[in-house]
């Protein structure tokens, strides 16, 4: 499992999950996997400042998340998957990780529960 996770570095994961730990920048990857959005729309859809959700898109850029295309004045926003499945794939090895050991807790304790009768 362990080899598994050596293949992404620390730094792109912690870029990832530090992105992804705000609510608005989930938001704003939730609003961009439904279609391609410009930074003003964007920026419509919360009740803060432009240059705050303009930082926010610049933490998601560095993650790798979102992609940002830009057509004279004109600064387009998209969903980018690469980043998104390297979490989800390392999360998942720790979900197998888990599982297996918690249904081995399960069968201790089912085998300690009959032995008590």
């Amino acid at each position: 499992m362990f080899n598994y996770m050596v293949k992404y570095s620390n730094a792109e994961m912690d870029r990832v999950f530090h992105a992804l730990a705000d609510p608005t920048r989930r938001e704003i990857v939730e609003i961009v996997s439904k279609r391609e959005r410009r930074a003003s729309e964007l920026a419509d859809s919360f009740e803060i400042s432009f240059p705050a959700v303009s930082r926010h898109l610049k933490v998601l850029e560095k993650a790798g998340l979102i992609r940002r295309e830009v057509h004279g004045r004109v600064h387009r926003f998209r969903l980018e998957t690469d980043a998104m499945k390297q979490a989800y794939d390392w999360m998942h090895e720790y979900k197998k990780f888990w599982m297996t050991n918690l249904n081995q807790l399960d069968k201790f304790l089912k085998k300690r529960k009959e032995k008590k009768r």
